[in-house]
């Protein structure tokens, strides 16, 4: 299965009703597109992508490869076809200053690279979100943003955080056409992208 015909910008919100890591993904008609839901208590990031927030159906499934994720990969697979698109890997050292990641298809071969815009946001919503109460407000005013190129050098999606109080709002833009195929492996690493940074603040 590809996710094909998708109406950009399409947008990721967070639930913050429920303990786990769980956003719906909408396009811009409000349209349903998935359901993301990180299992709990997992040594192992495992992340499943459903239908929508009903869960009937499973469409795609993103699991890591190592119990602690400094340098690890997650693979990503169809559920529906029973097949892998290929996997993302972060790239260690450089993701503490700037997050950096590669994707790479089924045959290992490098095809996209995920890429932190500015990493001055980033420390500046580390240091400002520790100040009391000013800290409470970073999620409108300190907003990372992500790129993700290909192996031509090109940019084909921008992902950006949204200002909102809790950081629950993420939009993601198409910039440029893409293979059916290659949109449904970027979509998928930007989703457990999407979670990891999240985390990371």
């Amino acid at each position: 299965m590809v996710l094909n015909n998708l109406n950009y910008p399409l947008d990721f919100k967070f639930k913050i009703t429920t303990l786990a890591s769980d956003f719906n993904i909408t396009d811009k008609n409000g349209n349903y597109v998935a359901y993301v839901r990180q299992k709990m208590f997992k040594l192992k990031e495992d992340v499943i992508v459903f239908n929508d927030e009903s869960k009937s159906k499973e469409l795609f499934r993103i699991k890591a490869n190592q119990w602690i994720d400094f340098n690890a990969s997650y693979s990503l697979n169809d559920l529906i076809d029973n097949k892998n698109f290929g996997r993302l890997a972060r790239k260690g050292m450089r993701s503490l200053w700037k997050a950096s990641y590669d994707i790479l298809d089924a045959h290992d071969q490098p095809k996209f690279k995920i890429q932190e815009d500015s990493a001055w946001v980033r420390f500046w919503d580390s240091f400002v979100g520790e100040l009391p109460i000013i800290g409470m407000f970073t999620g409108y005013f300190l907003n990372p943003s992500y790129t993700v190129t290909g192996i031509d050098g090109k940019a084909y999606f921008k992902l950006k955080k949204m200002p909102s109080f809790f950081g629950r709002r993420f939009q993601l833009d198409r910039l440029i056409d893409i293979d059916d195929e290659e949109e449904s492996l970027v979509i998928l690493s930007l989703l457990m992208m999407t979670l990891l940074e999240r985390a990371r603040g």
